[in-house]
């Protein structure tokens, strides 16, 4: 079969890799239909983490079963699913809490947390590719319902960028009539502002300076705040009356960048610190790591950065972070797009196949003006 493998920094091909196959009798093969480009992604397309070199990446999957282990009970051949991108094996301490993203079984050995093509949870292949091995069938599969093919698009949102949007506001302790501040407007930043329309914010406010991502921000209601014109936590006090947001949410990580252009690692944090009022709550969900071998100075090559805690003590502010437990979330979101309350898609910029993978990372990765969301349809 055909797989998107990773060979080295910023170089990517579409190879002939082993089929997938059941290994076990809890697994099933999909075929994948669609998949995504993440910007997690572009972590390790930039050498910034630790992925080995042969991995077939991809870890925002949906598709097709094809093949079902012998002790899969309640998912079926030709069901369409979609995967969640952590992997989770249902029974361990940490799954039974629904804190699907830091498995326990699945993980490697010390660690907490499984995924599909990704650096560090676990030697299992991504779905960028012609089929994927779904470990834990039952627990993983999210079944979809008839309107499948017309909504592929919203649905496989449902593996990663859509319930980390909506785990950023939860982290954040969003209530109805709150006023929220995202930091990003990539598509999980773009995600955390639906989440937040959706849960009856009185006020979004995103943070970007791509004018495309800006544009999108508007599209679904969020004021846009471009902060390559002027400090952004200047215009989230004055869009405040000078007391800050109730809460925030980060979506950009160890990545982000000034106006212009130099990483700057604790920038996000520091500017959420500012921009949220005292006992406010910040979500953060930006990928922060603890190695980056590609950083530029020594404490962000040991995955530390220079927070503002003294500001965050005196204002009283509460933080909680990480990866999204997906499952605890993505049926209740699956029927939001059924019902047509929430359409993820309306983010995507290309629908591409498989075989034009690679120059979709390089394009993505220079964030290339309209690249906002890039799917590959590997069936096609």
């Amino acid at each position: 079969m055909k797989g998107l493998v990773y060979h080295g920094t910023k170089n990517v091909s579409v190879d002939t890799v082993p089929d997938s196959k059941i290994e076990k009798p809890t697994d099933v093969v999909v075929k994948i239909t669609t998949t995504n480009i993440c910007g997690s992604d572009l972590h390790m397309y930039d050498g910034r983490t630790n992925v080995k070199k042969g991995t077939v990446l991809g870890h925002e999957n949906l598709g097709r079963v094809e093949e079902v282990g012998n002790a899969v009970d309640t998912v079926k051949v030709g069901d369409y699913v979609c995967l969640p991108f952590n992997i989770g094996c249902g029974f361990c301490a940490n799954c039974e809490r629904g804190l699907t993203g830091f498995c326990l079984t699945c993980a490697e050995p010390g660690s907490a947390g499984a995924a599909y093509g990704f650096a560090g949870m676990g030697p299992y292949r991504g779905g960028q590719a012609e089929y994927l091995r779904v470990p834990y069938a039952d627990f993983n599969c999210l079944q979809l319902p008839a309107d499948v093919k017309e909504k592929e698009n919203d649905y496989v949102m449902l593996s990663d960028i859509f319930p980390t949007g909506w785990h950023a506001t939860r982290l954040a302790g969003l209530k109805p009539g709150d006023s929220v501040v995202i930091y990003g407007a990539g598509p999980v930043g773009l995600m955390a502002g639906l989440s937040a329309i959706i849960q009856g914010a009185s006020k979004v406010m995103i943070v970007d300076r791509h004018p495309d991502r800006l544009k999108l921000a508007e599209k679904i209601g969020a004021v846009a705040i471009d902060d390559s014109k002027g400090d952004a936590v200047e215009k989230v006090l004055a869009l405040t009356e000078g007391l800050g947001a109730d809460c925030g949410c980060e979506a950009v990580g160890f990545q982000c960048q000034d106006h212009h252009g130099h990483e700057v690692p604790n920038l996000t944090m520091n500017n959420l610190v500012n921009s949220v009022k005292a006992t406010g709550g910040i979500g953060v969900v930006g990928v922060f790591l603890p190695t980056d071998p590609g950083a530029s100075d020594v404490m962000a090559k040991s995955g530390q950065i220079a927070f503002d805690f003294g500001t965050f003590w005196f204002k009283g502010q509460k933080i909680g972070t990480g990866q999204a437990n997906v499952k605890a979330y993505n049926r209740k979101l699956r029927d939001l797009i059924t019902a047509g309350k929430a359409k993820p898609s309306i983010i995507v910029s290309h629908e591409l196949p498989l075989d034009q993978a690679p120059a979709a990372y390089k394009d993505f990765d220079d964030r290339k003006k309209g690249w906002t969301k890039v799917i590959l349809k590997p069936a096609k």
